[in-house]
């Protein structure tokens, strides 16, 4: 299926807002993972995506295992879905406030793309996230991503420049999460994008979803 551009304009708040609302012409989902399959799918997609950040490089958690996280029916997961195939999966939380940021936020904890897909998905995911914090009245999202030598050292510096470029803010670096892992601290502002439903039907209940998993991304 051919995708549609991403909308990358400021828009408007609407009047009015409605964090379930489905929308049958949207090519993209985000919805909770409901089921032991789709949690099992999410696992293996955390495993194919860990096997690929190692081949790059990049850090995977020393300790954590992230796969039986998503298989845990007691996490509050999330997935994004295109014709029912699940493209990433994220732990969304509204965070009182991590240990390095103040005030609330609504926290992308554990966020995991499938191997092979454009940073049209990511970047995708970023606008989803901004405008569900507006929708909760929360200013910020934050997130973590692994980081164990210096923010300007590759491969991480091309990761951390794409997310820029997406709207990210870097917010330097630090102890993270549960683990202790070093991360690069990330926030995106909030911004309501009214029009963004015709492209992605946001299926997730409000933010509350997870306040027990403080986990690095």
């Amino acid at each position: 299926m051919s995708r549609p551009p991403t909308p990358l304009a400021r828009e408007e708040p609407p009047a009015a807002t409605s964090f379930a609302s489905e929308h049958p012409g949207a090519v993209y989902a985000v919805r909770m993972l409901r089921t032991d399959a789709e949690r099992a799918e999410a696992a293996a997609l955390v495993q194919d995506r860990q096997r690929w950040l190692t081949l790059c490089g990049l850090p995977v958690p020393a300790q954590a295992d992230v796969p039986a996280l998503f298989r845990d029916p007691h996490t509050n997961s999330a997935g994004l879905f295109e014709d029912g195939k699940l493209l990433a999966c994220m732990v969304p939380a509204h965070d009182p406030g991590l240990s390095w940021g103040e005030g609330p936020c609504l926290r992308l904890g554990r966020l995991h793309t499938l191997p092979g897909q454009p940073d049209d998905i990511t970047r995708l995911i970023a606008l989803w996230a901004s405008d569900l914090a507006a929708r909760q009245s929360l200013p910020l999202v934050r997130a973590e991503i692994l980081a164990r030598h210096a923010l300007q050292a590759e491969p991480i510096a091309a990761l951390l420049r794409r997310l820029t470029d997406m709207g990210w803010d870097v917010r330097g670096s630090g102890p993270g999460g549960r683990e202790g892992d070093r991360v690069a601290r990330l926030e995106l502002t909030a911004e309501h994008r009214p029009r963004l439903s015709t492209l992605i039907s946001c299926q997730t209940h409000a933010p509350h979803l997870a306040v027990e998993d403080r986990s690095s991304t």
